[in-house]
């Protein structure tokens, strides 16, 4: 009788696609498993938490109830279920974060022991990391030349669901950490949400999606990121879909900057915490009651700046914010408050339901001037030009900041500091920061290191 294999499931929550669930599958029975390991369970957050138990409720149902969830370190945990069934090997996607690595590395010097291959078939991206390299074998540093590289290399078509699977029975989970109360409003989790937010989005949005993208009132955007984070949904199943038009140009280069992402964070992985450019380490930032104190009116949507302000209860109350919107505040929290980067990108990966290390550390960077992009710290978003040309209306406010819904669309943009009856009896704080002061500050701090 042949020994069974275990499916060591991570960022793959699906079936479909899933390429080393598909070989795990033709070789015979299959132990699927799944591990919540404290690593990673602690610092998640409760948003992350209560989708990726909603993600497993909902894997564990597609498997007929077989699904097997342990807790624990996965460097115990996959060896002792591969005991436990007499594993013949333990199959997953390849993980390219700094501690995936290193945790996979561990755990494959302890089957070898036992005499069990590790082996990793297929990865979270359409292109595995480090695949797309220059002429001199290289990573790629910007992303127009990555993005041309990246299409020339391709990828494969989506692999087909098995067509049975034959799972190992009377094999016990682990009691499973209680689903977390959270006050956002998350989406439904699991792959076949993911399926409909996909169809959804690519039979009424993505028409216009290059036109709308950048309009936060719009639901112009795919919501696909949790699903990506998880892997509910390949970005394989959305390239393979995707045709030439113009909206479907401008979104197949967004999948492509989280694939560059994850590229430079496989080369450089101390770009999680430290500038990717070793000068910007110089940069001066504040800390301190002050600094603190402006962090805080950041977090909770109370920076007088209206649209600032509505993106950071959006990320309170969706768990999520609207891309453009994420640019605007980050670079509020760097150059207006001279906060760290680091602080912020840790504060939103504390909040959002999508959270990737790669995506958020260096969408962090190239706001703050300090990583890959080609374009320098001078980059500094106005909060109220902005908010005039993305929000020309204000119904993103308006949704997010409802002591301003009465406002009218020329004022609803505007900081308190705008003439002294503008907002009337509107609970709203005034601005705790004036924007062309500290446009002027942070650029001369950047003088000092450029």
């Amino acid at each position: 009788m042949t020994r069974p294999t275990v499916m060591w499931f991570r960022r793959d929550l699906r079936l479909a696609d899933n390429p080393a669930l598909a070989e795990a599958a033709r070789r015979g029975q299959v132990l699927p498993l799944f591990v919540i390991d404290p690593a990673l369970w602690e610092p998640a957050g409760a948003n992350r938490r209560w989708f990726l138990l909603g993600c497993l409720d909902a894997l564990s149902a597609d498997l007929d109830g077989r699904l097997v969830v342990r807790v624990g370190d996965p460097v115990e945990v996959v060896p002792s279920a591969a005991r436990e069934v007499d594993a013949s090997a333990v199959v997953c996607a390849a993980d390219h974060g700094p501690y995936g690595r290193r945790r996979d590395e561990e755990v494959e010097r302890v089957l070898d022991g036992d005499e069990v291959p590790l082996e990793r078939i297929g990865s979270a991206y359409a292109v595995e990391p480090g695949t797309v390299v220059n002429r001199t074998d290289a990573p790629y540093k910007v992303f127009t030349p990555f993005y041309r590289a990246w299409r020339d290399v391709g990828w494969p078509d989506p692999v087909q669901r098995p067509r049975s699977l034959e799972a190992v029975t009377g094999i016990a989970s682990d009691p499973l950490p209680d689903r977390p109360d959270v006050a956002a409003d998350l989406p439904e989790p699991g792959e076949a949400a993911a399926r409909r937010r996909l169809d959804t989005f690519l039979r009424h949005r993505v028409e216009r999606y290059g036109e709308l993208r950048d309009e936060p009132a719009q639901d112009a955007t795919s919501r696909l990121s949790p699903y990506l984070k998880w892997g509910c949904l390949h970005p394989r199943q959305i390239l393979h879909r995707l045709g030439r038009t113009e909206g479907e140009e401008t979104f197949r280069s967004e999948v492509a900057w989280r694939e560059f992402y994850a590229d430079v964070l496989l080369d450089r992985p101390d770009t999680t915490r430290r500038a990717y450019q070793e000068k910007m380490r110089r940069m001066r930032v504040d800390a301190g009651r002050r600094a603190d104190e402006r962090f805080a009116a950041w977090a909770e949507g109370r920076t007088g700046y209206p649209l600032v302000d509505a993106g950071m209860r959006q990320l309170l109350g969706e768990g999520w914010v609207h891309n453009r919107v994420r640019m605007v505040v980050a670079s509020f929290l760097v150059k207006d408050l001279h906060v760290d980067w680091s602080r912020g990108a840790h504060h939103f990966m504390q909040h959002l339901v999508d959270g990737d290390l790669a995506s958020n550390t260096h969408g962090w960077q190239w706001v703050a001037g300090t990583g890959t992009d080609a374009a320098p710290f001078f980059r500094i978003f106005n909060p109220v030009s902005q908010s005039k040309k993305f929000d020309p209306d204000g119904d993103y406010i308006r949704r997010w900041v409802p002591e301003l819904a009465h406002l009218d669309r020329r004022r609803i943009h505007e900081p308190w500091t705008a003439p002294a009856d503008l907002f009337g009896d509107a609970d709203y704080p005034e601005p705790i920061v004036d924007h062309a002061a500290e446009r002027e500050e942070a650029l001369a701090r950047y003088d000092e290191v450029r």
